[in-house]
């Protein structure tokens, strides 16, 4: 039997080492949140402008909640690097 090297005997899906994968994880997080969120939006808030205003906090949010985020990562990559 051909022996195999570890990147074809690993099972499911990987990612390549990035100093952004916590941020990717937080963007899918803030995705899949926002989904529900805008399923269920309807049954939390009545009203067309208060739905609206609850999803586009909620986008504001996450948005700002990224931005903070990949300063973060930048920051510290920069200080590594000196």
């Amino acid at each position: 039997m051909r022996g195999t090297d570890n990147s074809t005997a690993r099972k499911g899906i990987t990612v390549a080492p990035s100093p952004f994968n916590e941020i990717k994880l937080d963007l899918g997080v803030i995705l899949v949140i926002g989904l529900l969120l805008l399923l269920v939006q309807e049954r939390i808030v009545d009203g067309l402008l208060p739905q609206l205003v609850l999803l586009l906090s909620y986008g504001l949010a996450g948005m700002v909640w990224l931005v903070v985020r990949t300063f973060q990562v930048v920051a510290r990559l920069k200080r590594g690097q000196e």
